[in-house]
């Protein structure tokens, strides 16, 4: 029904200019009746197609660069044929030929990406002929080696088990598993392959070709039975290892099976720091010369003062550093002096505390508005969050506050409790298991929370037992929201760790979960807090993305070692982030990607930091400090913090306000979910908030005023604002290009073009 409801109504607007183009050369009116009609159908479905597609993305959960792209072109294409309606209606012609072209232009841009959402990014070319693979020489063959006797040893059997399984599961699965099974055949077990479905048996031990399997998968494509049915055939190498699987004996390990994901390990480890070299002294730096080496890079020279400054200030308390600020520190002729820069910057404990509550608000869904304030259903943890940041909580302590909580701290548990029927997976004890495994230990079980994930070993299992342990009642296992009749025990992710209590109360179930994930022992807890702040200041985790620490590091290493650094040094935030921003490796010069994809790239190499754009907050304050402040009524807004807080700012701190459309264009993601990382990309509605938004603008005029009262010259104005926006005095052709923008008598006009004009300049918006 959904090509039929949306995709052919609004394809109406191809055969609409069709009708339009034939009718400007043969001018009849009974095309125009045609094309009038064919003109509202589509318009109209574009905007049901809109409105159901934000829904539909918003429940999926989606996300991405191609949804970003199909939902704004698909709201711009619903803004045109709008447009071109009410053109027609009108009876400007000319304008609706123009307004119809460009909207079917939007159409075919947006259905383009919407087929990517559903069908991947290879839709198109997976289908030619010049899209299927051609193995390299060799490649058609297995690469195990056997003995003399023609066996496998155990170590082949195992490495042949775990390919195997490999193949089945990104082929097969999706068809032939526990949560879908065709045709009664499963193929994610040993017992279920040997068993077969409901047209028999499909493997004979030593016979592939006697094998249904080996006959279904070597069938050519378009063959009414050849497997898989959807997606790409399986390629030559990979029915060869099937086939040698099968004529060895379909041989399955004795014991428990070697996973077919990686799984990082979870015990701490302390490597061996490599030997000091030159200019070379602090373990990170030694730690990222090892992989230099390894990976033929070299060291480039150091950012210089300027950019250091600029960047230490924004990744520590989030603000610019004023002009006099720079000019100090330039002039500052220490040769420790970036080291005492950064002491200072972290001793400013409310400076601090403010920027990096944007962090921890984003990861532990913290808000002050949204679902479940209004009803009761979810509390905001804002002042115990700003306190713990202020007084630097050890990272231990504080996340045993939000397992075990106090009455301040408790809303991260209990989550929000939605209004209405919800599925079984949102329940707040899930939501509960969900989160405080994907933010501490990196590890999504949102998957997992429907059925046995497809992504890694997590078991559905697994995840309502460990929902358990925030449940005041034994929860039933719903799968893909059916319930089952089974009930889940209580127990660890990682055994390992613990073993909770059962018959205990939740209260004392928490306090044990806490207890036993804070352990120096639970490595994997301490891994991912660093690799969080590391790609906080350096633009990309050493593991990536920062919710999968099972994925394999750059530098296994360098992690490890400042996990255990960490947890030496007491759990010690402050202590973590300065050994980072005083290693030379952070003092690199930064580089760009040119999609945000790149950074997730398997064959990634890093060089230093990643190029950043200014977060919503960092952005609103920098505003704030350079022109005029966006959010003057701090009185309102630090009323949520304790009592007695005195800002020093004549501004309030973004991080506090109301989520509103600037924030949110800008980045702020809804903290309904867990979010941990934002993209640094630029985006369409990124670019219509700051050339046509209100709050912007209105931000402007008003500045405007006080500028244009305060520095009545063109050059003197100019001057100033380049030094409190970018730290420098402009340059010559700087100014001439600026004073001919304000003209000899600045107008409030002038001012607010130039104010826009330097806000969006790379230089600004960019962390370097």
């Amino acid at each position: 029904m959904h090509p039929l409801l949306v995709h052919f109504p609004i394809g109406l607007l191809l055969v609409a200019l069709l009708f339009e183009l034939i009718d400007w050369k043969r001018k009849s009116t009974g095309l125009r009746d045609a094309t009038k009609i064919l003109t509202w159908v589509g318009a109209g479905s574009a905007v049901f197609a809109v409105i159901f597609g934000l829904l539909l993305a918003s429940s999926e959960e989606a996300s991405g660069d191609s949804l970003e792209i199909h939902r704004w072109a698909g709201i711009a294409t619903m803004t045109l044929a709008i447009l071109a309606t009410l053109s027609l209606r009108s009876g400007n012609r000319s304008l609706y030929r123009s307004l119809l072209m460009v909207t079917v232009f939007g159409v075919s841009l947006a259905g383009h990406y919407g087929a990517m959402l559903t069908h991947g990014d290879d839709y198109l070319t997976s289908v030619l002929p010049s899209s299927e693979e051609k193995p390299a020489e060799g490649a058609g063959e297995p690469d195990f080696v056997l003995t003399n006797n023609g066996a496998l040893n155990p170590q082949q059997v195992q490495d042949l088990n775990v390919e195997v399984r490999t193949i089945l599961a990104h082929n097969c699965y999706s068809c032939h598993s526990e949560t879908k099974t065709k045709g009664k055949l499963r193929l994610d077990s040993k017992e279920a392959i040997m068993k077969g479905g409901e047209d028999g048996v499909i493997v004979i031990p030593n016979h592939p070709d006697k094998s249904e399997m080996i006959r279904r998968i070597s069938l050519p494509k378009g063959h009414k039975e050849a497997m898989p049915t959807k997606g790409k055939r399986l390629t030559e190498r990979e029915v060869n290892v099937l086939k040698f699987w099968i004529e060895k004996g379909a041989l399955w390990p004795d014991g428990k099976e070697k996973s077919i994901y990686r799984v990082a390990e979870l015990a701490p480890r302390t490597p061996v720091v490599p030997a000091p070299t030159g200019d070379l002294v602090k373990p990170v730096d030694l730690f990222v010369n090892a992989y230099f080496q390894k990976n033929k890079l070299g060291w480039k020279p150091a950012v210089n003062d300027r950019i250091y400054i600029r960047r230490v200030y924004l990744d520590i308390i989030g603000l610019i550093p004023t002009p006099e600020q720079v000019e100090a520190f330039v002039a500052d002729a220490r040769p420790d002096k970036r080291e005492l820069l950064a002491k200072e910057l972290l001793s400013r404990n409310d400076d601090y505390a403010q920027h990096w509550m944007s962090f921890w608000n984003d990861a532990l869904r913290n808000d002050y508005t949204g679902t479940g304030y209004i009803t009761g259903g979810r509390f905001d943890i804002t002042k115990w969050l700003y306190t713990s940041l202020e007084t630097n909580k050890p990272y231990n302590w504080f996340v045993k506050e939000l397992i075990s909580p106090t009455k301040e701290s408790e809303g991260f548990i209990k989550g929000i409790k939605w209004r209405g029927t919800i599925n079984s997976s949102q329940r707040t004890e899930m939501q509960a298991a969900q989160n405080v495994s994907q933010v501490f230990l990196g590890l999504n079980l949102k998957c997992a929370s429907c059925h046995d994930s497809f992504i890694s070993d997590w078991k559905l299992a697994d995840s309502y037992a460990f929902a358990n342990i925030f449940a005041d009642t034994l929860l039933e296992i719903n799968r893909c929201d059916k319930p089952t009749g089974k009930i889940a025990g209580t127990k660890m992710l990682f055994p390992e760790l613990g073993e909770i209590s059962v018959d205990v109360s939740t209260e004392k179930r928490l306090r044990q979960l806490a207890d036993f994930l804070v352990q120096p022992k639970d490595g994997r807890l301490y891994r991912t807090v660093v690799n969080r702040v590391w790609a906080q200041l350096l633009g990309r985790g050493i593991v990536e993305p920062v919710d999968m620490m099972d994925n394999l590091p750059w530098s296994g290493d360098l992690l490890d070692w400042l996990a255990s650094d960490f947890v030496a040094n007491g759990y010690d935030m402050k202590k973590l982030i300065f050994t980072i921003v005083t290693s030379k490796t952070y003092q690199l010069p930064s580089s760009s990607v040119k999609e945000a994809s790149d950074i997730m790239a398997n064959d990634y190499k890093f060089t230093g930091m990643i190029r950043r754009r200014l977060t919503a907050e960092q952005f609103s304050d920098a505003i704030s400090s350079a022109f005029n402040p966006m959010y003057p009524d701090s009185a309102v807004v630090y009323k949520r913090l304790p009592e007695g807080f005195q800002s020093r700012l004549p501004f309030a701190r973004a991080a506090f306000v109301q989520n509103d459309p600037f924030l949110t264009s800008l980045g702020r993601p809804n903290r309904e979910t867990v979010s941990t990382s934002r993209t640094s990309q630029a985006n369409l509605l990124q670019a219509l908030e700051l050339t046509n938004g209100s709050k912007f603008t209105e931000n402007l005029k008003a500045g405007s005023k006080k500028w244009r009262a305060k520095y009545p010259t063109s050059d003197s104005l100019v001057t100033e604002l380049y030094r409190k926006a970018l730290g420098r005095d402009p340059l010559p052709k700087e100014l001439a290009s600026a004073v001919k923008i304000l003209g000899p008598s600045p107008s409030e006009e002038s001012i607010q073009d130039l104010v826009w004009a330097i806000a969006l300049v790379p230089e600004f918006q960019l962390i370097y």
